[in-house]
């Protein structure tokens, strides 16, 4: 049977694709963590834990603590960038009038919650960075957020420009207006009068923060 260096640089039997099965886990479990308690209360050992492997293990499969969060973002961001780019590519496709530059742009703004609803834990690990945790792997937002907003937004512009809409608008301060909106909704959902809180499972509530979110964007861009 094939075999890999263990932590100790001893040949063991794990074969290859155990250990991208090892590896894959780790990072799922860590995922998950970082999502829910931010880096500095995630300890290397419960990632471990929650994977059933030890320190070493961890190490051997992943590196650092550091270098298993930058990956963990960096996978966040590449899903998060496969899904806007293939809206942006529709975006782009959008006839020039006000009426189907306004139906793009809501479409867009549609498939990013969709995003943020089917993967929690992406919009959830980018809140973590804004509360707590930015001062670790400090290059995530200049490789990732930055430039994946800056082409939104410039695409974004450049359609409006073309139809001749709101000339004035802060189109940076619109893209961050959806994303901190999305986050926002799909993390912590909505707490009514009554002080309950009202998950984005409630399909009630998800169709009208939709239809808020919508009007918030048409109203923008008029």
């Amino acid at each position: 049977m094939p075999t890999t260096e263990g932590p100790a640089g001893k040949a063991t039997g794990t074969t290859a694709g155990e250990a991208t099965g090892s590896r894959e886990r780790i990072l799922a479990a860590a995922t998950l963590l970082f999502a829910e308690h931010g880096y500095e209360a995630t300890s290397t050992r419960a990632i471990g834990e929650a994977v059933g492997l030890n320190i070493a293990t961890v190490a051997y499969h992943v590196g650092t603590k550091p270098d298993l969060y930058r990956e963990v973002m960096r996978r966040a961001h590449l899903a998060q960038r496969e899904v806007v780019i293939g809206a942006l590519d529709e975006l782009r496709s959008a006839g020039p009038t006000p009426e189907e530059t306004r139906a793009a742009l809501l479409r867009f703004v549609d498939a990013y919650l969709d995003f943020c609803l089917a993967h929690p834990e992406v919009p959830a690990l980018w809140m973590r960075r804004w509360l707590s945790d930015a001062e670790v792997a400090g290059e995530v937002e200049a490789e990732y957020a930055g430039p994946l907003a800056g082409e939104v937004g410039a695409i974004a512009r450049d359609l409006l420009d073309r139809a001749g809409m709101a000339d004035d608008l802060d189109v940076e301060l619109l893209v961050y207006t959806i994303v901190w909106t999305c986050h926002s909704f799909s993390r912590g959902g909505v707490v009514s009068a009554a002080g309950q809180r009202v998950s984005t499972t409630d399909l009630a509530m998800l169709g009208r923060f939709r239809r808020h979110l919508h009007a918030l964007v048409t109203g923008l861009i008029g």
